[in-house]
């Protein structure tokens, strides 16, 4: 039977992939692409030729059952999102599941391991990340208070992801719950405008009030523990 590879992707500089990551590219029948246009992109950098197909959140079950004949025809294929690990706060969790609900133990599941802006930030943060808790992209609005509350409590280190369009209003809830605790934003990772700033709710606030140009891109939020 034919193997199913989850290949993690740069998360913007394009040399940060495995030599192992590009050979698999390079010799699956099919990557799947969560943006075909922007893994198109990565591929041509390292001339890599692979047909690639769609596969994102708005993928209809119908687009799960194509790809599960395609294993059964034969056929290896790879998973990359539009950068970072696939799966971690990505739908493609939903396709493995029914891939190995499907075959059971009869396709391995290969993970080709690489960057994931999680660990990445963490690493760079300075703050204790033997223990962490990650939440992935908090909620717009149901649950969000009940998840304040829990990173208020954690007695872990707690990381999440936020957009540029909400980062503001979550450092001004952050400075509601827990005005004095420590805070790392890190935006931009890997790519030219790169930066991690740490300090209280309110000093953060304060820092992307004055430099309101820098409130885009991706953001990871760090927060220390209890």
């Amino acid at each position: 039977m034919a193997n199913f590879y989850v290949v993690a992707t740069p998360i913007g500089n394009l040399e940060d992939i495995t030599l192992r990551a590009i050979r698999i590219l390079g010799e699956v029948d099919l990557i799947l692409a969560e943006d075909t246009r922007v893994t198109r992109k990565l591929l041509d950098h390292y001339n890599i030729k692979t047909r690639t197909q769609s596969y994102h959140s708005q993928s209809k079950l119908s687009k799960i059952d194509q790809i599960i004949k395609m294993i059964e025809e034969g056929k290896n294929i790879a998973l990359v999102s539009d950068a970072g690990t696939p799966t971690i706060s990505d739908p493609g969790m939903l396709l493995i599941s029914k891939i190995k609900e499907h075959f059971k133990d009869e396709v391995s599941i290969v993970p080709i391991p690489g960057a994931s802006a999680v660990i990445t930030a963490l690493s760079a943060s300075g703050v204790p990340s033997s223990e962490f808790l990650f939440l992935g992209f908090l909620p717009h609005k149901k649950g969000r208070e009940t998840l304040f509350r829990e990173i208020t409590e954690s007695a872990r280190t707690v990381v999440f992801y936020e957009s540029p369009h909400r980062i503001i209003k979550t450092l001004t809830s952050l400075n509601e719950h827990i005005p004095n605790r420590n805070v790392v934003v890190a935006r931009e990772l890997t790519k030219i405008y790169e930066e991690l700033v740490s300090g209280t709710p309110e000093e953060l606030l304060a820092y992307f009030e004055i430099n309101t140009d820098k409130v885009r891109g991706e953001f990871v939020v760090i927060v220390e523990a209890k």
